[in-house]
């Protein structure tokens, strides 16, 4: 056995390994890292209820960087002007760096071009915005649309509305009971009906990875585009619009350390210039006269009236800062938080985690039994702890598996293995307090 061990060990590049341990380490969040990264957020640095804020309501909002906050207020003491309608210093200043928040949010998510990037409201809005101009143009009585049963309110409602409108039908992909997608069921409804797939990436409320390359090749046998939602993905590993070869992708801007009311919608360009105006306004148009109106090139075409040209600003500084902390790092220490408060919240007896995929992102949703959501949640407040509770936005899947909500814990890579212990300790306190 020896002899064959110290073969194998000549035939080992030393310097290979050595490098695969160095990148590894290079990888891991040391102590004083995540110090600083938290020095960053000020929010964090507070008490509530005269307790340490422990914040665990990442998938609602994340928090904001010291980075993203001044640059805002550096922005309205020094810039700003209104984007796109003047010609004097500060306008061509302000419209300056909102195009070149554009570019960074390109390179970002890999684009193509500049002009496939569209500012929106946010999620829900880049949706709505598919939704309605794809529907309008594409969609006929019996045409089908295609999402999941994981799917937040924001990835229903809105292909609900247009398929009404267009007499057109939403067929859904269940999942199994570990939350997962059953893709066998996804080939049986795709058809030469099907005009559109809208799926989540990640389930805000299960943490769900979901399969997308897989999905958006079966769609591409039916020549069907797919839209992506983003929402709770973008800021937890790094996505690649021409790798996935996605049609359309949404994101919040919140939801990645930026402003609120800001958001990005993805789409090919050859696809965004064949589809329909989505509102009138300023910026969206070429010429107007009474008796026609021409339209705006791509991306002011779907840009009408004043965009939030500050939280695009705020969303460059945002993909800056995470850049610089790397994603190799997040997804590192984000996966280290997941699996340590996984094996923590399983050990509690009456604890039950909704959602055991085995691809995950850091979310964690469960019940206690007997213990109301709200209870749970309510009580963890008093300790400091800032936690979802409800059905999260996304009824049918508590409909799925007969509860009325769950409490989430959803994990950024400023937390702390230590944060998830003192929430260990205050489940127990709330066990036995009932």
């Amino acid at each position: 056995m020896k002899k064959y061990l110290v073969i194998a060990i000549k035939w080992v590049n030393v310097e290979f390994i050595k490098n695969e341990i160095q990148s590894y380490f290079n990888r891991i969040m040391t102590k004083q890292e995540i110090d600083k990264i938290r020095a960053d957020f000020p929010i964090l640095n507070q008490k509530v209820y005269n307790k340490q804020l422990i914040y665990f309501d990442n998938g609602a909002t994340t928090q904001k960087p010291k980075q993203v906050i001044e640059a805002v207020s550096n922005f309205y003491s020094k810039t700003n002007s209104n984007i796109h309608r003047g010609v004097h210093f500060l306008s061509e200043k302000s419209t300056a760096i909102y195009e070149k928040s554009r570019e960074c949010v390109k390179d970002f998510v890999n684009a193509a071009h500049v002009e496939e990037i569209i500012f929106t409201k946010g999620t829900t809005d880049g949706i709505n915005l598919i939704a309605q101009v794809f529907g309008e143009k594409h969609f006929n009585e019996g045409d089908e649309v295609i999402i999941s049963e994981m799917e937040h309110h924001s990835n229903i409602v809105p292909w609900q509305l247009i398929c009404e409108k267009q007499k057109a039908k939403l067929k859904i992909i269940p999942f199994n009971d570990n939350g997962e997608l059953i893709i066998e069921e996804f080939d049986k409804l795709l058809s030469e009906k099907t005009k559109i797939v809208a799926v989540t990436h990640v389930s805000n409320s299960l943490g769900t990875i979901n399969p997308i390359k897989k999905i958006i090749k079966k769609a591409r046998k039916f020549n069907v585009p797919v839209l992506i939602d983003a929402a709770q993905s973008i800021q937890h590993f790094k996505i690649d619009v021409q790798e996935l070869d996605c049609d359309f992708l949404v994101f919040s801007g919140h939801k990645i350390y930026a402003e609120t009311g800001i958001g990005v919608l993805y789409g090919k360009k050859k696809l965004l210039e064949n589809l329909p105006p989505y509102q009138g306004g300023g910026d969206m148009i070429k010429t107007v006269d009474f008796e026609k109106t021409t339209y705006a090139d791509l991306p002011l075409k779907y840009e009408a009236g004043t965009n939030n040209f500050v939280g695009a600003i705020s969303l460059m500084v945002a993909i800056n800062y995470i850049q610089t902390v790397g994603f190799d790092k997040i997804i590192e220490h984000e996966t280290q938080l997941f699996n340590y408060a996984t094996k923590k919240l399983s050990s509690i007896e009456g604890l039950k985690i909704i959602g055991t995929a085995k691809n995950k992102a850091s979310v964690i949703s469960f019940v206690l039994e007997n213990i109301h959501n709200y209870d749970v949640g309510t009580l963890l407040d008093k300790m400091g702890m800032a936690l979802r509770t409800g059905t999260h936005c996304t009824q049918p899947v508590m409909k799925h598996f007969n509860i009325s909500g769950t409490i989430r814990a959803s994990f950024s890579f400023y937390n702390t293995l230590e944060e998830i212990d003192l929430l260990y300790n205050a489940i127990l306190r709330i066990k036995n307090l009932f």
